[in-house]
């Protein structure tokens, strides 16, 4: 009877510590705007850009802590400047259990490139991309083209048989290149899995046991990505233990109230930037002198001020020029943007344009409230030197049509910009060259030679002659003001107790490519 009483408890034993170990399953909850896209032809948003980083994986991926490439999925390269050859790392896996070859590379390049969407345009000097064997691969561009390398943290791998036992419904042989079935599963070879997707709602994802790169214990076994939560939801979610990072894009004060009562903030620097865009392609923003002198009117210091959260973080800190201190090119802390109301009358004075004559249309994108504030301070900057101006709410999908002609574009446009892949090119170029003019990122329409030939030449160049080269772009583009360079952005998040994420804390540990530090495989779940 004993015996059996002891084996008895040595069973309750063991259930209950499996038991323990089965809820003992970790969770992160975390929320983005809206729309989730998990297609990696059309993923181009932050939050596309998270799960990218999760679901799939790419050739080569950022150094932490300092610029440059280590291998990923490929496991060296060559290049003689037009052409990059790359081995594969020998045996990963896709969470379908299929071998990565030089096959899936080249599908996945070319179905970027056949649905023309998302980041496909990063691609266009990509000649072609050939399997030399099945485990080399070869991209030749149709001439040299500096920052291909960062390009390639764009360019996920997909499991080319997944996706062909997988067609949808299309014409030709391709049909729709398996767009209905990623548009709700993965077939990388990603950190985790999808186990559901809403693009409206959430995505539901979890730790993949086989990941070639392995994947700590300590990190979430599961994450629940949600969509367009109210800033109101986040912070009651968030107080009551109930959600663990909030989205980027919760006001200032909601984050301040929030770190008041004992959460922590995550950031992520030097990846983007704040622009205030003239429309230099009509009056009054046409002649220089009048968007010098707007330039020095703006109050630099207290678009700051507007964005603190606490003495010690804000959601911006003072710019330079057109990049984000710490990226290649860009100019030094010590030489920030400040306000100059004479040098602003000085150069006003010089404009063709009357300030009497003036009524300058001032818009701010609907979907982000913050940009109202920046909106009335500039209303109330530019009166001082006598400007009139108007201010005007446009949402989002309005102001992508409205830019696309000049004389519709509004006279000052406000964006927040991040660079795609972490090189300065894939910032400015979008931005300044005069090809790139109309769409969302180049409001200013700007059609300047010398600065056309700096991004060309930024292009073209070598890596040790690239900062002097984007340096003097930003000083040309300072000189010519096509934007005023508002603040530099930090992007600032409300994260629980127990979460640990070094990428979004310890700079040595920080990347530069935006949304990377997103990788859940880089966190701890501490409960």
């Amino acid at each position: 009877m004993r015996t059996r009483l002891k084996l008895l408890a040595t069973a309750f034993l063991a259930a209950a510590s499996i038991h323990s170990y089965a809820s003992a399953e970790t969770v992160l909850r975390l929320d983005e705007v809206a729309v989730g896209e998990i297609d990696p032809a059309k993923a181009s948003d932050y939050a596309d850009s998270i799960l990218m980083f999760n679901l799939y994986d790419t050739l080569v991926q950022p150094k932490p802590g300092q610029s440059g490439f280590d291998p990923m999925l490929a496991k060296s390269w060559e290049t003689d400047g037009t052409t990059y050859t790359f081995k594969l790392a020998d045996g990963v896996k896709f969470q379908s259990g299929n071998v990565t070859t030089a096959e899936d590379v080249v599908f996945s390049f070319d179905r970027m490139k056949a649905l023309g969407q998302g980041l496909s345009y990063l691609f266009g000097n990509v000649q072609k991309v050939e399997a030399v064997d099945a485990t080399t691969v070869k991209f030749t561009l149709d001439k040299p083209f500096a920052p291909f390398l960062s390009t390639l943290t764009r360019l996920p791998i997909i499991d080319k048989k997944t996706v062909m036992a997988n067609l949808g419904d299309g014409n030709g042989e391709m049909k729709d290149w398996g767009q209905a079935y990623l548009s709700t599963h993965a077939a990388g070879t990603g950190a985790y899995k999808v186990v559901s997707h809403n693009p409206q709602e959430e995505t539901v994802m979890a730790k993949n046991a086989d990941y070639f790169l392995k994947v700590p214990a300590k990190a979430p076994d599961t994450v629940r990505l949600r969509y367009s939560l109210e800033a109101a939801t986040v912070r009651t979610l968030i107080s009551q233990g109930e959600h663990d990072i909030s989205s980027q894009w919760l006001p200032p004060e909601v984050m301040k109230s929030l770190a008041s009562e004992g959460a922590q903030l995550l950031t992520e620097r030097g990846v983007s930037e704040f622009y205030i865009k003239l429309n230099t392609a009509k009056p009054p923003f046409d002649d220089p002198e009048c968007r010098l002198a707007v330039t020095y009117a703006f109050d630099y210091e207290s678009g700051i001020k507007m964005v603190a959260v606490t003495d010690a973080v804000a959601q911006g800190s003072p710019a330079t020029g057109a990049l984000p201190v710490g990226m290649l090119g860009s100019l030094p802390a010590d030489q920030a943007i400040k306000r100059d109301l004479d040098k602003a009358k000085q150069h006003l004075a010089k404009c063709k344009y009357k300030p009497e004559d003036m009524n300058v249309e001032i818009s701010w994108i609907g979907e982000v409230p913050i940009e109202e504030r920046f909106a009335l301070l500039m209303q109330a900057n530019f009166s001082e030197i006598g400007i009139k101006s108007e201010v005007k709410k446009v949402p989002w999908a309005l102001f992508t049509e409205q830019v696309t002609k000049p004389e519709n574009t509004p006279s000052i446009s406000q964006v927040f910009v991040n660079t795609m892949t972490g090189d300065p090119d894939s910032l400015v170029y979008s931005m300044y060259h005069s090809s790139a003019a109309g769409t969302w990122m180049s409001p200013e329409h700007l059609k300047d030679a010398d600065v056309d030939a700096l991004l060309d030449k930024g292009r073209a160049a070598t890596d040790t002659e690239r900062a002097k080269i984007y340096e003097d772009l930003n000083k040309r583009l300072k000189d010519i003001a096509p934007s005023i360079f508002a603040q530099d952005q930090i992007s600032v998040f409300v994260a629980s107790k127990r979460v640990s994420a070094p990428a979004l804390s310890d700079p040595s540990k920080a990347y530069t490519l935006s949304g990377f530090g997103f990788s859940f495989r880089l966190m701890e779940i501490n409960e």
